[in-house]
């Protein structure tokens, strides 16, 4: 498995262009597909909420996460740049594997919770558009896997060029919601000024600051960074730094002008109206047709759809990066996309049809809660990575970032506690829910907070330990160890041009008294459904080319050639052949499959080094 983070665009695009602007462009594109995250549905409920409770006094609470979000940004891209090394493979590297595989699924819950935000925010755009019904929106999400499909084809530029066009959407929809709304400029103004009115105020205000950094960012981020290819020397690092930092100053800033339109909108309509009590985005959506014309709530359904979709492609990209970091596991990234949206349709599905239409924003608010939980799993060890002079070298962040850094992730983490804390507490005064339920959820509260203690204080205790586990591992070598020849040599042949590649390199692995073992499976109907019983003309034309090749090799002088057919799924079929026969090493020609078997099984030999311990060369 390669080290490198989304293997098919990884250093895909130049940037050492002679003319200096574009080459200064050519850094410009991964932190607008980390922005589309600070525009989902969750940040929409809260904004509003503050806007319509508050009016402007909680725009410097935007501002404020807004700067908290693009530090952060800015040191998930430095990782990247400088030790070309995603946060999960960070991770990887410095934590214990025990700790990986807990990281590891914190992750994936996040970026389910990010997805069911985003099901819901679509579903719920195209209710209000077309009169869709709730359950059939969602559904209608999960064909949106097939946007990713056609997206890759193009390339990560043409990807980039997708998203901003969909936050330019956004953010034009809301431009025009302004202009309608009339917002008092000197009252926006005002709200920048901090103040808290009260006790609710501080609820929401903590909600806006949980919703923000999104945790599958900080990996999504880390990686994008390293689609443009640079020079490793320190100043081509040091430019690359710099001119992703000015990438992420305007895509952040950008987020950060539609998040502070939706809250203002939410001001100046529904406060200033009188009306404090606008729950959720359906009550906004019918609010606005009243107090700004028709027009007004389109503009809303479509900003809510683009959201959804923009949000879909970087979902699946941090998906595919959390996977192939922690576990070394790759999968084909239409069924990988599937299966994260099937994750998060189920839920949404089940509860909306028990509970109706009016447990979706119940929904969104779970949603964010989820999210609020993993977030310090992600920023505290990305702080402790670029923190770490030997690893990161002179472009280590300094003391004072240092500082700031760490005061940042205690405020969000902070905050985080108490908003899940206030959620707790709302259940633990709730009669109807049984005790066991409740210690459940208490006992799981001090796991999750033990072991965020775990990854705070790992790091500084085993400073001297570089590499933990897995592939990364490259501990000092004294010796070279003695392995013994291959006697058993197995070739996979599938009876096409690549045998002939094959062949070739047998006279390296085997001399004429080495076993050699030729393996071949059949497909048939017949030979999935009967197995070894099947005896149909595919299984005897198999077994006959096997002999045939077991001659050839006999004429060319090896004295020890035997076959084995397979029958079935290769997949299945093959390791097993493998694993019984006990061969040293087994040659096969690269091999993929056509069509839907690739969609499902991939690159052969992925699957066989998954399944068997035995070195496999791949012609």
């Amino acid at each position: 498995m390669s080290k490198k983070s989304l293997q098919e665009v990884h250093e895909s695009i130049n940037t050492e262009n002679p003319k200096r602007w574009k080459r200064i462009l050519s850094f410009f594109g991964p932190a607008y597909l980390v922005a589309v995250g600070y525009l989902d549905p969750g940040n929409w409920a809260t904004d509003i909420a503050g806007g319509s409770k508050f009016g402007y006094a909680l725009i410097w609470v935007l501002l404020m996460s807004n700067i908290m979000a693009l530090l952060l940004q800015a040191l998930s891209a430095r990782l990247g740049i400088v030790r070309g090394l995603d946060l999960a493979q960070t991770n990887r590297e410095y934590y214990p594997k025990w700790m990986n595989y807990i990281l590891y699924g914190f992750a994936e819950i996040a970026i389910a919770a990010t997805d069911l935000a985003e099901v819901l925010g679509m579903a719920i755009g195209l209710q209000l558009l077309f009169g869709l019904d709730l359950i059939w929106g969602v559904w209608l999400a999960a064909l949106d896997t097939l946007l990713l499909l056609v997206l890759q084809r193009f390339g990560i530029r043409k990807m980039e060029a997708f998203i901003i066009a969909l936050v330019a959407i956004i953010g034009g929809c809301f431009l025009i919601e302004m202009f309608l709304a009339k917002p008092d400029l000197i009252a926006v103004s005002k709200g920048f000024k901090p103040t808290l009115p009260n006790t609710e105020a501080l609820y929401i205000a903590i909600g806006i600051i949980g919703a923000t950094v999104m945790p599958h960012n900080l990996y999504l981020h880390s990686a994008l960074v390293q689609t443009r290819k640079i020079k490793r020397d320190y100043e081509s690092i040091k430019r690359a730094i710099k001119y992703n930092f000015f990438d992420s100053l305007i895509a952040l800033n950008m987020a950060f002008f539609v998040n502070a339109a939706i809250l203002v909108l939410a001001a100046s309509t529904f406060y200033s109206a009188g009306l404090h009590d606008i729950e959720g985005l359906h009550d906004a959506y019918k609010m606005l047709s009243n107090l700004l014309g028709p027009l007004s709530p389109v503009l809303f359904a479509i900003a809510l759809i683009a959201a959804g979709q923009s949000s879909t492609v970087t979902g699946t990209l941090a998906g595919q990066i959390v996977m192939e970091g922690y576990l070394h596991f790759r999968m084909n990234p239409a069924l990988r996309r599937l299966l994260t949206r099937i994750i998060a349709i189920i839920p949404a599905v089940i509860v909306i049809s028990l509970l109706g239409e009016s447990s979706v924003d119940e929904m969104l608010i779970f949603s964010q809660v989820l999210l609020s939980m993993q977030l310090g799993f992600a920023v505290i060890p990305l702080i402790h990575f670029v923190s770490d002079k030997e690893k990161m070298g002179k472009f280590a962040i300094k003391l004072p970032l240092k500082i700031i850094s760490w005061i940042v992730c205690t405020i969000i983490i902070l905050l985080n506690i108490k908003l899940i804390y206030d959620e707790e507490i709302n259940v633990y005064y709730n009669e109807d829910i049984i005790l066991s339920v409740k210690i459940i959820l208490g006992i799981i509260s001090l796991g999750l907070l033990l072991f965020l203690i775990c990854i705070v204080l790992y790091p500084w205790i085993k400073k001297s330990q570089k590499i933990n586990f897995g592939i990364h591992q490259l501990p000092s070598q004294k010796s070279i160890d003695k392995l013994h020849p291959f006697k058993v040599i197995g070739i996979a042949l599938d009876f096409t041009k690549g045998d002939q590649r094959v062949l070739n390199y047998l006279p390296i692995f085997a001399d004429i008294s080495s076993r050699i073992v030729l393996f071949h499976v059949t497909e048939s109907a017949s030979a999935n459904y009967n197995g070894k019983l099947a005896n149909d003309y595919e299984v005897k034309f198999d077994q006959n080319k096997l002999d045939d090749y077991k001659n050839f090799l006999l004429k060319e002088g090896y004295m020890n050639v035997e076959t084995k057919l397979g029958f079935g799924n290769p997949t299945i079929s093959l390791p097993k052949l493998i694993n019984d026969t006990k061969v040293d090493v087994l040659l096969m020609a690269k091999h993929e499959y056509k069509g839907i078997p690739d969609f499902t099984f991939g690159i052969m030999a992925n699957r066989l080094s998954n399944k068997t311990n035995v070195p496999i060369l791949v012609v």
